[in-house]
């Protein structure tokens, strides 16, 4: 009979096999041709020659059959069993090599947060440990709603910290220098509290003792960036540090922006903006107004230096010298 193709599942005896076993048994032997054409049955030791007719195939007893295959398996797992150990010895001095995570336990230097409640207890624990000083800054985004609310959770965690001592400085654009939220914010807090304001100011950061910084990671900032590494931290407490130089005083003592020949700051800054190419639009948004103030500013530049025209007045701009210099602010 010629030898057929036929399929294994390791030792296991195949569909064909198991059919050329089953008639050794019912018949008490199949002939050398047949057991040809299922080799794995003499691998496997089910079939053997008869000892008086080597031409027939005797099969031995299932139960036989069964034990031998069953101590092969457990041979086999025995010896799998010994290679994992193997490895496992082999590798246990290379797992701490090229580690992506800190050892002992620390805390990654980088972090993403998802989720503003998840945002906000992750901050509010580090407020919670937080013992020196805490910077913020807050800007006015229209995309984000309306100027900064007065939350009662977040009002007494920063209580609680100034009440350790500590001290917290923010800076706010100009547009919401005069906001009775924040205005109200400030006289609910006791303790070393500062606010400054800018024309323009950065996405919104906190940073809490100079041990984390976190930042917005999306527009609608439901994902946060938390930083622990010190190179950057120190890049962005560097950063508050001379905006804060800039900034004019709002909280506890309010300073007025001084003019400079009778151009209040926002109007140099919409000036600036307006020299740079930038539609009414884009000026109300770096600079954290409605685009009818925008206009009001703009109209305002046009008036005093006598412009009739949008492109006159970016030259009347560049030539009056009103942005060669900004006045001292504190």
């Amino acid at each position: 009979m010629p030898t057929t193709a036929h399929d294994h599942a390791g030792d296991e005896p195949c569909a064909a096999g198991l059919q050329t076993y089953a008639r050794a048994l019912r018949d008490g032997h199949v002939s050398a041709a047949e057991a040809a054409a299922v080799p794995c049955l003499a691998e496997d030791g089910l079939l053997y020659p008869a000892v008086d007719a080597p031409e027939r195939m005797e099969p031995v007893a299932p139960a036989v059959a069964l034990h031998r295959l069953l101590r092969g398996a457990e041979e086999r797992i025995a010896r799998e069993r010994r290679r994992e150990e193997r490895l496992a010895e082999t590798f246990a001095p290379l797992l701490g090599i090229g580690r992506t995570e800190p050892a002992g336990g620390e805390a990654p230097t980088l972090r993403m947060l998802s989720g503003k409640r998840r945002i906000d207890r992750i901050v509010g624990e580090a407020m919670a440990e937080a013992t020196d000083e805490v910077l913020t800054i807050q800007p006015h985004s229209a995309h984000v709603g309306p100027p900064p609310q007065v939350h009662e959770p977040a009002l007494e965690r920063d209580q609680a910290f100034l009440a350790r001592g500590g001290r917290i400085r923010t800076l706010y654009q100009h547009t919401l220098r005069y906001a009775p939220t924040v205005l109200a914010r400030y006289e609910r807090l006791d303790g070393d509290v500062q606010a400054r304001t800018l024309d323009e100011v950065t996405e919104r950061m906190i940073a809490v003792d100079r041990a984390v910084v976190f930042v917005p990671a999306n527009e609608d900032r439901t994902l946060a960036l938390e930083i622990r590494h010190p190179a950057l931290i120190s890049y962005f407490v560097t950063t508050f540090d001379r905006f804060w130089r800039l900034a004019v005083p709002m909280y506890p003592h309010a300073v007025q922006p001084p003019t400079l020949n009778g151009v209040t700051p926002r109007q140099r800054a919409v000036a600036a903006l307006l020299v740079e190419g930038h539609t009414d639009a884009v000026i109300a948004d770096h600079l954290g107004m409605n685009i009818r103030t925008a206009r009001v500013h703009i109209a305002k530049l046009a008036a005093g230096l006598g412009s009739d025209s949008r492109a006159q007045l970016g030259y009347l701009i560049a030539r009056s010298g009103i942005l060669d210099r900004e006045p001292p602010t504190h």
